[in-house]
């Protein structure tokens, strides 16, 4: 059964919900509607990482996730720290953190991978090519599933040879990240591509911009969640360990009817 990863952004600036819960009550109250919702864990930013972001300090961004990830974990929620930073994410293991959500995939912190052996949690490494402020400047590929497929690759063997366990390791190819809209469909297109990897595989679609393409022109950002629901489903159709929503009811209730579905047809 394909997880569902609630978004909580503990963030002024996130691109779609940014200031909503950035105080550690609110933030709190926020995952525990998301659990209600049919989450099977939390997955905390304090650094939002939208196109043209600013980056923050690690300080300010520990002072942001640490208090809910203690929290929550003292109310026995699974949690996920959404972080570029190993410092960070060592604290949040500390606190009682489940998962490191790292969409540089270690790049971005050379103590990165050192901290995930050291702790032996469970390690997201996305497709990354930049920070937020250059990003977009970097959707450049002849074959952009072979190039993510082999860039990733990469990344594995480096932090194997960091001493990560591979067992350790989910890959996530990065939606919205140095894509554009095209190259976004045809990744998600053929998540069959890292099957050769044999790693789990988390798609974070939520909410991105290239889901505006089957929207309105007015269409708010929220309006994406519906499409978001039904990526999520062909994300688990394809085999998907979880998918990465805002809108944790709306792809829930559409994983559900995958589930009823396939149970009907085993049992036809």
């Amino acid at each position: 059964m394909t997880l569902v990863m609630g978004v909580l952004n503990v963030t002024p600036d996130s691109f779609s919900d940014g200031g909503r819960w950035a105080s550690t009550e609110a933030a709190v109250q926020h995952a525990v509607d998301l659990i209600a919702d049919g989450a099977d864990l939390i997955d905390v930013g304090g650094e939002s990482t939208r196109p043209g972001a600013d980056r923050v300090s690690p300080g300010l961004e520990q002072d942001r996730v640490l208090p809910v990830i203690a929290e929550l974990s003292r109310l026995g929620i699974r949690t996920s720290v959404d972080t570029l930073n190993a410092r960070t994410a060592e604290l949040a293991a500390d606190a009682g953190v489940d998962i490191i959500n790292d969409v540089s995939g270690g790049l971005a912190d050379p103590d990165m991978a050192a901290v995930v052996a050291r702790t032996g949690l469970t390690y997201i490494a996305m497709h990354w090519r930049g920070h937020a402020r250059t990003m977009d400047t970097l959707a450049d590929y002849d074959d952009v599933v072979d190039t993510v497929v082999a860039e990733l690759t990469g990344r594995v063997t480096a932090l194997e040879a960091a001493g990560v366990q591979r067992g350790q390791i989910v890959l996530d190819p990065g939606l919205g990240f140095s894509k554009d809209a095209d190259q976004n469909w045809r990744v998600f297109a053929r998540l069959d591509a890292f099957a050769p990897l044999g790693l789990p595989v988390m798609v974070g679609a939520s909410r991105k911009r290239f889901l505006a393409g089957v929207l309105p022109a007015d269409a708010a950002i929220i309006d994406r969640d519906l499409p978001t629901a039904v990526l999520s489903v062909l994300a688990a159709q394809a085999g998907a360990w979880a998918v990465r929503v805002h809108d944790v009811a709306g792809s829930r209730a559409a994983l559900n009817v995958l589930v009823r579905v396939d149970s009907a047809r085993i049992g036809s």
